[in-house]
């Protein structure tokens, strides 16, 4: 009960109106739950389990997408020469987290109807998994069958585990207080103003975000980890040091774990996956990089971000090279990569960053023109290279150190106790001011 009173709490904190529609979804899921565990004819546990799907997408659907394809009907219409007022559109709030909790939730309505797990009578326990307040907001997008059990059963508080949630915390605000929210003004400055920078200024603007929205996000999570070990909760890893990759299917694998399995387990799979044929195999990973690049935001330029990343991974793909990194850490048994390694690293790193730039654009147009300019009108006299220096060289270096371990469970005391001091040292020097994490609007 007080994680349920807490998660609510620190919901309604932000707009107590939104509680309402996260209790609708509850309420739903965890009858609809029950229902499909009822029923013995098949065609009915199919209904109950469309009840949830269409309700979330629903919800989903309304709050997010509504203005978006309203908008996008319009300027379709007014291509043709007609023209069409927007007097449809909802003046409304977009709750916070709201994609990922109705992925989370939808989630266990569909592995009860496929058998993976037994549906709960505890109707707090399950209200606790819904709105669990460290994760609620921006992910991990978690699975019932992770951790609907721990919240089931009864929990100890560990000294260990606790300490590794604490260093999760600090590495988290360190990434979110002193990376991301430094490069912030620089990354909006740059996109703001793009057509008075040269091509430079524009590339290394596109790297600051690249690595902003990595520190954001993963420092969020790193956060949301940290604090649900305190509590005994082990959540999924969302992040393994995607700027490391070897290829974008390598980064798809350390990128966001939790929505790109997510993808993989509810729609790609289902979708036939790669036993299809090869024709139905590359459209599945079209249809899984366009509904995760329109996941993130109604707006083209999530959408051509994911459609960028389907054709990088089409090579891969059908090379069947985009499996050959699975669980290989980057040059495990040495202290530098190869020339080769660093290469791939590089060329994978560029390809992500262009892409990134679509993600960070207020439209297509302005992403087209920005990359244009990239390419265009190149000077090494950039503007504010020395920030590289100040923020990105720090992290890639304290990120290799820590490639083998992405939750710091085996850093030495030592080292951890020296970083500790810089790390308080740093986050005290730049705390202050109100920046909201970037995936708060997802």
């Amino acid at each position: 009960m007080l994680v349920l009173v807490s998660s609510y709490v620190f919901y309604g904190w932000w707009d107590y109106r939104f509680l309402f529609l996260i209790f609708l979804s509850t309420v739903i899921d965890y009858y609809v739950g029950l229902e499909v565990e009822k029923q013995t004819v098949p065609k009915m546990k199919k209904i109950f389990l469309w009840i949830s799907v269409l309700f979330n997408l629903g919800v989903l659907g309304v709050f997010k997408y509504y203005n978006f394809f309203v908008d996008s009907w319009v300027d379709l219409i007014r291509g043709f020469g007609y023209q069409l007022e927007s007097k449809w559109t909802l003046n409304i709030i977009l709750p916070v987290g709201i994609s990922f909790y109705t992925f989370q939730t939808m989630s266990y309505t569909i592995d009860v109807y496929r058998g993976n797990l037994k549906p709960t009578k505890d109707f707090v326990s399950f209200a606790s998994f819904v709105s669990f307040f460290p994760q609620l907001v921006a992910g991990p997008i978690e699975r019932a069958t992770n951790l609907l059990p721990q919240i089931l059963k009864k929990r100890v508080f560990d000294y260990r585990t606790a300490e590794q949630g604490l260093r999760l915390i600090l590495w988290g605000m360190f990434k979110k207080v002193v990376i991301a929210d430094s490069l912030a003004p620089i990354v909006d400055n740059i996109f703001t103003g793009y057509s008075s920078f040269d091509g430079g200024t524009l590339f290394l603007g596109a790297v600051y975000f690249a690595f902003q929205i990595y520190c954001d996000f993963s420092g969020y999570s790193d956060m949301a980890i940290g604090t649900s070990k305190l509590f005994g909760f082990e959540l999924m890893s969302n992040f393994k040091f995607p700027y490391f990759s070897r290829n974008i299917g390598e980064f798809w694998r350390r990128w966001h774990i939790s929505l790109s399995t997510w993808f993989r387990d509810y729609l790609y799979i289902p979708l036939g996956g790669s036993r299809a044929g090869k024709w139905q195999s590359l459209r599945n990973v079209f249809v899984i990089f366009l509904v995760s690049g329109f996941w993130h935001g109604a707006n083209w330029t999530f959408v051509i971000w994911g459609l960028i990343h389907a054709i990088l991974y089409i090579p891969s793909f059908v090379l069947k090279t985009n499996r050959k990194y699975l669980s290989e850490v980057v040059a495990e048994n040495r202290v530098f990569p190869s020339l080769r390694e660093i290469w791939q690293m590089g060329t994978n790193f560029f390809f992500v960053v262009i892409a990134w730039v679509f993600f960070r654009s207020e439209n297509a147009l302005q992403a087209f023109d920005y990359i244009g300019r990239i390419f265009t009108d190149f000077s090494f006299h950039v503007s504010y290279k020395y920030y590289f220096v100040y923020y990105i060289v720090p992290l890639i270096l304290l990120e290799w150190i820590f490639r083998r371990d992405e939750r710091l469970a085996h850093v030495s005391k030592s080292f951890w106790f020296v970083l500790t001091i810089v790390l308080l040292v740093f986050i005290t020097a730049k705390f202050g001011g109100e920046k909201s994490f970037i995936y708060f609007q997802f």
